[in-house]
């Protein structure tokens, strides 16, 4: 939700329920550049650097939207889709595909694994990435 303020810019407006987001990148880098917006926006980010982490975090507290590299460390993103997927706990947490690389047959794939998006990094800024929080919720 965007409102204006008072000197004609636009403000970021809180989410006025807690959205707890799972960020699953091993790049700290591009972690941090987007759980920083996130979390300007008033979002609950926790970051899992490794697929193991974010499949254990995500079944430990599970997060209401997660956004998931493909290429990770220990356990790569399709297969922790996949066990996402199969778990009651974490099947119907939206997951987001966050990756750089965007040849056809991986996002099919993660699509098929029930990504509910595969979004690519070059074209994807935090601000985008962001907005687009509350309509992955509502899907």
């Amino acid at each position: 939700m965007v409102q204006a303020s008072e000197g004609g810019g636009a403000v970021s407006e809180a989410p006025d329920e807690e959205v707890r987001v799972l960020f699953i990148e091993d790049d700290p880098a591009v972690a941090e550049m987007y759980k920083l917006k996130l979390e300007l926006d008033g979002y609950t980010v926790t970051v899992a650097k490794d697929g193991e982490e974010g499949l254990q975090l995500a079944n430990e507290t599970p997060p209401d939207i997660i956004f998931l590299d493909t290429r990770l460390p220990k356990m790569d993103g399709f297969a922790v889709l996949e066990r996402l997927r199969g778990t009651d706990r974490t099947k119907d947490i939206p997951v987001i595909i966050l990756s750089n690389y965007g040849e056809r047959e991986l996002v099919d794939r993660g699509l098929k694994l029930g990504a509910l998006e595969y979004l690519i990094k070059s074209q994807t800024t935090p601000a985008n990435l962001s907005r687009g929080v509350e309509g992955w919720l509502r899907e």
